[in-house]
């Protein structure tokens, strides 16, 4: 399978994870729609690929992740282009139903839509040198990629307000109190230490993982008695695998597992 593209780099690893790395850094590696039909095309390569169990998702160059969408590509579209083109529809929609992880690697800048696919990922690792914002306001336009909504989940309403009409940006050390970020570490090791969260997770049952995936994401789109009804019956349709009596039997034995997806 090739994996050849003109804005992304892929790096697949035999501990059963992919880097995938955003790869215009003359932009600071602004989106566009070359990129992001690159990432779904890829997606799509990898979504029933079982060499492939995680992905991380990290920007090229030390100075962002990505620095928001192409300004130069959105600044002269109309109302009515926009709309019938459905802009960033495409990336959005095929990254949010993505079923395997993904993990944010962030350094540097992740503004606007940086931000916005940083939070579309399924955790975020930041660096130390990490910056976070929605700071379209100064554009005179709004976030576009699910920033307003995504980042009021995550940091509540009173600090995501602020950001979206300010435009301020969030440090690291910030974006972890508040909840945005899973952890931060210092940015000459934020790539090992994703790959090391990668292969941990690529090493679990894919079918656990995925319906450990679905568990969580579902907690944002139900009530709690649905959620927790949601969960309980992905956890009783485990018990239909093979993985759940050699993960149990593995544990009772005080051996390794050996997983095999089935």
């Amino acid at each position: 399978m090739s994996d050849s593209y003109s804005t992304l780099l892929i790096e697949r690893h035999a501990d059963g994870y992919a880097l995938v790395t955003l790869n215009r850094p003359e932009a600071l590696n602004a989106l566009n729609s070359t990129l992001f039909a690159e990432l779904a095309t890829f997606l799509d390569a990898v979504e029933h690929d079982d060499s492939v169990r995680c992905l991380i998702l990290t920007g090229s160059g030390p100075k962002a992740f990505a620095a928001g969408a192409d300004i130069k590509e959105m600044a002269d579209q109309t109302y009515a282009q926009m709309y019938t083109g459905n802009f960033f529809a495409l990336g959005h929609d095929r990254i949010a139903r993505f079923r395997k992880p993904i993990i944010a690697a962030v350094n540097g800048f992740a503004l606007g839509g940086g931000c916005e696919l940083a939070m579309l990922c399924d955790f975020i690792l930041a660096s130390d040198k990490a910056r976070f914002g929605q700071p379209e306001i100064n554009l005179g336009v709004a976030p576009g990629i699910g920033g307003s909504q995504r980042l009021t989940r995550a940091v509540g309403k009173s600090k995501a307000m602020e950001m979206v009409l300010t435009g301020r940006m969030m440090d690291a050390d910030e974006a972890e109190r508040a909840g945005l970020v899973s952890r931060v570490v210092p940015a000459d090791t934020l790539l090992d230490e994703a790959r090391a969260v990668a292969a941990k997770i690529a090493a679990q049952s894919l079918l656990a993982v995925m319906a450990n995936k679905e568990m969580v994401g579902a907690a944002f789109e139900t009530t709690l008695t649905q959620g927790v009804q949601f969960e309980r019956r992905l956890f009783h349709s485990l018990f239909a695998f093979e993985d759940q009596k050699e993960g149990m039997s593995a544990f009772v034995e005080k051996r390794k597992p050996n997983f095999t997806g089935r």
